[in-house]
């Protein structure tokens, strides 16, 4: 009897371990992407939190210098609030507003919103 009991319990935790989301438990967290060209340099931040159900909320962080004729101009800053509905089948956020879609990668520590790759630092 007592090596059915254990051998029911070991195969729920083992269902349970199997369909834990790795991603969804990755996403909170903060990221940073640095992109620089002839026009202007900046960089971003973006934090992200666990809101209720499968809602999260991102805050955008981005510092810049535009460039005019070869030299930087002054450091500028800019603060967005964004909204995100996570996807259990794709494992991915979409933004609500404009429907950024942000892709996670935990096996290398990024995510990226369209092309632009950011790396998680914690």
């Amino acid at each position: 009897m007592k090596t059915l009991f254990y051998l029911c319990a070991m195969a729920i935790l083992f269902a349970t371990a199997c369909t834990t989301d790795k991603t969804r438990s990755y996403i909170p967290g903060t990221y940073v992407n640095s992109a620089g060209g002839e026009y202007s340099v900046a960089n971003d931040t973006l934090v992200i939190e666990p809101a209720e159900s499968n809602n999260f909320t991102i805050q955008r962080k981005t510092s810049f210098n535009v460039i005019t004729d070869g030299k930087k101009g002054k450091r500028q800053h800019e603060t967005e609030q964004w909204s995100a509905i996570y996807d259990e089948g794709t494992k991915t956020l979409t933004e609500t507003r404009k429907g950024k879609l942000i892709t996670f990668y935990p096996e290398t520590g990024t995510l990226k919103v369209g092309k632009r790759e950011y790396k998680k630092i914690n």
